[in-house]
């Protein structure tokens, strides 16, 4: 099977693609950025398409990203995936920030639960966690880190995430301490690619995975004129 992956769910833009009948990555390019991944991801696309050497109509299916994180990276991507897969009439499917945060953790068959985490900002953290073999313990949400740090009560767990740093900070004294602190800016597009192979597409559409609305509100104006068109 032949996967390109995409993730701009956060502070990077990334595309693979696998092949997984070598059971290697036959090309990537990871770009750490905070912004502008609308301008980089279609060229970037481009030449990890172009080192591979693998047409798009070749693809069996795009693995996409599909949050929680930026709200305006998580369109980006699945703009892409979403039209790539309508160009070539491949499948586009998606995976959770979290799920691939947890995916290579989970790959080396572990005993210890993992608490994956990304910062929402304001004293607040999206995480999840899962057993060391995968199975759900806690599942996603977004909550004040103090709820987050509850999860000590599972021992001692192994953080990965943009805000596994935070969490670790404020570990409570009495708790077991973490057994591993991975602080990934961005998940590795690696399984991004191998988890997205793995999913069955009708279980992992390409759509937003939302824990909270957008921090952004329209304008007061553009409010007033929405009351005044519906009559309110």
């Amino acid at each position: 099977m032949l996967i390109l992956a995409i993730d701009t769910a956060l502070d990077a833009c990334s595309a693979a693609v696998l092949d997984t009948s070598a059971g290697n990555t036959i090309a990537l390019e990871s770009q750490p950025m905070q912004r502008g991944h609308a301008e980089a991801l279609m060229p970037l696309i481009a030449r990890v398409m172009k080192q591979s050497g693998v047409a798009f109509a070749a693809l069996d299916r795009i693995a996409v990203t599909t949050g929680p994180g930026s709200f305006t990276g998580l369109r980006v991507g699945l703009s892409a995936a979403r039209g790539i897969a309508l160009a070539a009439d491949k499948p586009a499917v998606g995976l959770t920030t979290l799920a691939a945060y947890a995916a290579p953790i989970v790959a080396e068959n572990g005993a210890r639960p993992i608490l994956s985490a990304i910062d929402a900002r304001h004293d607040h953290v999206y995480f999840q966690v899962v057993g060391g073999d995968g199975s759900p313990l806690v599942k996603p949400k977004v909550a004040p880190i103090a709820e987050a740090l509850d999860a000590a009560q599972f021992g001692a767990l192994h953080l990965v995430g943009n805000a596994a740093k935070i969490l670790a900070e404020r570990w409570p004294a009495e708790a077991t301490p973490p057994v591993q602190v991975d602080p990934q800016a961005a998940p590795d597009i690696n399984w991004v690619a191998w988890v997205g192979a793995a999913v069955t597409p009708e279980n992992a559409p390409a759509r937003p995975f939302y824990l909270r609305a957008p921090d952004a509100k329209p304008p007061k104006d553009q409010l007033q004129t929405s009351a005044q068109l519906s009559g309110t």
